[in-house]
């Protein structure tokens, strides 16, 4: 980040909020993983399980080239690369891939955090509710706001914008607060397969479809019973 962070934007004054702890943050992407799938989530978060798939592959090798681009620097316009970030409010942390600061009229830096994805814009709020995440700790650090970032999709290779309204924030701070519970919970959801299933490089772990043949057994058993 830049030495100085007090003309980067605006000043304003934070509402009191309860702040989580240090040790209590979880990582920004848990909130992707969230939205995508909860047990997905457990499976990631709370058992420490992983295994990489083509998908996966594509993407860390997409954010390594991004993580190792350095630092820019022009008249109106700095890029900084692979950025630290955190919340003590939504009790989040993790790395920006790209923040970009646009100089302003009056002389100061307005942050504009870019986040990149390998494939396409998805029709559901996971990869915003991500990025405003890192617009949200971006306020917090530097003390100001920060309206609008951008997704950039590898596959379509052009940024898409997001404003970070209302609503959007909502969500946000919602599904940093049920990765919280469902953390602290410490218990992995069952197993439900949907389509989305397919594209997860979890898929052999979770084993979704092996689970739903085991419930419709029991259910059939129990018909049977009666």
């Amino acid at each position: 980040m830049h030495e100085s962070t007090d003309r980067h934007c605006d000043d304003h004054s934070p509402l009191e909020v309860k702040l989580y702890d240090e040790d209590d943050l979880i990582m920004i992407s848990s909130l992707q993983h969230y939205l995508f799938c909860t047990r997905q989530c457990a499976l990631i978060y709370l058992e420490q399980q992983w295994l990489e798939n083509r998908f996966t592959a594509e993407g860390r090798v997409l954010h390594e080239r991004v993580h190792t681009s350095g630092r820019e620097s022009r008249r109106k316009l700095r890029i900084e690369y692979d950025v630290p970030i955190r919340s003590l409010q939504l009790g989040v942390a993790g790395r920006a891939d790209i923040v970009e600061f646009h100089r302003q009229d009056n002389g100061l830096w307005q942050p504009f955090p870019v986040e990149y994805k390998r494939g396409r814009p998805k029709k559901d709020d996971t990869d915003r509710v991500q990025l405003c995440a890192q617009a949200l700790c971006l306020e917090e650090m530097l003390e100001c706001a920060v309206p609008e970032g951008a997704l950039y999709y590898g596959e379509k290779k052009r940024r898409t914008s997001v404003i970070f309204d209302a609503s959007l924030r909502e969500k946000t701070a919602q599904t940093a607060a049920a990765v919280h519970a469902l953390l602290t919970e410490a218990k992995t959801p069952p197993p439900h397969y949907d389509k989305r299933c397919e594209s997860c490089s979890l898929l052999a772990l979770c084993l979704p479809t092996v689970a739903t043949r085991k419930q419709v057994g029991r259910y059939l058993r129990k018909m049977v019973e009666l």
